[in-house]
């Protein structure tokens, strides 16, 4: 049947139909339509959850290739902003540390205070006056630096190492992380969901398995801290500790104080003058760094339900026992009660006064009909003698 021969509304619904939503009437069009235009993508069962699917997929797409582009950037504007003022503070930086090392035998103690001063003020800027121009030359605002301190920017890990200078620096910064912060909480909400997915496709394939529903939730529980402790704090602590030169311990203790995003600030990557660090070393760090957070921040959450649920456990516990303690101290009270205070129906057990109740009633049903067969023959040897 050509489609000609249908009429607009049927039209409307094949369209409609085909292309995914849904409206009534496409049991009512001819046979030979549905079967050359079968199946529908809104007729097909999942096929709603199908199109839900692929649209989740581009929307997480989307906001990944967003999230970066942002970062990147931020990084290249950070870059353009803070580098020509760090070259200067550099120089003067190495002019103060010439003019001290010709002239130290002859400082007084003032001017050796204001150079103590001027060295403590270019370490908290970033600039270590150490080595020779060369390494001056290597800049804190490079691409790999500007881009790590662009992703500590919107996590609110704040080192505070490295920071901006310039005015222009400083207000872009703050712009930066007042859209960046939302913006990193959206991306790593929807990589925890991504996370928490894995988890549950583990448990839908255990659940086919036969095993139960409490082994099921313990294993995928398991499965997410031993697998997030290796990726996110094991293996790094090693690398850290291959590149750093830091010990095993102090790799860890800076893996948990990033991802926790409390950054004291006294173990950085990348910052010791006297080791030679691959390009691009601290972006890696700063993309392990942001998926980091999405499972810290998982399993936060998941250690705050445990301790709610274990309150609740220990509150509905606490009560039962006060119930229970309130009664028995009654019932101690009632013990010491002289005999006349007591009712009658509390010193007779339960089913002993309900049977004596019914023998109570039955005794007096049983005279009540006796009076009556009293008052039945009085009245009938009345009626005989009449």
């Amino acid at each position: 049947m050509h489609l000609a021969a249908l009429c607009p509304c049927q039209c409307r619904i094949l369209e409609e139909t085909r292309a995914g939503r849904a409206l009534p009437g496409w049991d009512r069009l001819p046979r030979r339509v549905r079967d050359l235009h079968w199946p529908p993508l809104a007729v097909v069962p999942g096929g709603v959850a199908l199109r839900a699917m692929c649209s989740g997929k581009l929307q997480t797409a989307l906001l990944v290739a967003g999230y970066f582009v942002y970062l990147l950037v931020g990084a290249a504007v950070f870059q353009a902003l803070e580098r020509t003022a760090e070259k200067q503070e550099k120089m003067a930086a190495a002019q103060m540390k010439e003019a001290f090392l010709q002239n130290f035998t002859q400082l007084t103690v003032a001017e050796m205070e204001q150079f103590m001063k001027n060295l403590i003020e270019a370490i908290q800027n970033g600039v270590y006056p150490v080595g020779n121009e060369s390494q001056f030359e290597e800049s804190n605002w490079d691409f790999s630096n500007s881009f790590f301190f662009a992703g500590t920017v919107v996590s609110t890990i704040g080192y505070g190492t490295l920071h901006p200078k310039t005015v222009g620096g400083q207000i872009f910064c703050v712009f930066f992380a007042l859209f960046g912060i939302p913006l990193n909480i959206v991306f790593l909400h929807r990589v925890g969901k991504m996370l928490s997915l894995l988890c549950k496709k583990l448990g839908k394939f255990l659940y086919e398995k036969g095993m139960r529903k409490k082994k099921i939730k313990f294993l995928t529980l398991l499965f997410f801290l031993a697998t997030g402790i290796l990726v996110f704090l094991c293996l790094p602590s090693v690398f850290f500790q291959i590149t750093e030169g830091w010990s095993y311990s102090e790799g860890i203790y800076f893996a948990f104080i990033t991802l926790s995003t409390i950054g004291f600030g006294d173990y950085v990557v990348g910052k010791q003058s006297d080791r030679k660090y691959f390009s691009y070393y601290r972006v890696l760090v700063a993309i392990w760094i942001i998926f980091g957070l999405a499972w810290i921040a998982l399993l936060f959450n998941l250690l705050t339900t445990v301790l709610e649920d274990t309150e609740k456990i220990i509150v509905k516990d606490l009560q039962q026992i006060g119930k229970v303690s309130k009664d028995s101290v009654g019932s101690q009270q009632r013990r010491c009660w002289p005999v006349q205070f007591i009712p009658e129906e509390e010193l007779l057990p339960p089913r002993a006064g309900g049977d004596a109740q019914k023998m109570k009633s039955l005794t007096a049903g049983s005279e009540h009909t006796k009076n009556e067969k009293k008052v039945f023959s009085n009245s009938n040897t009345i009626s005989l003698t009449c």
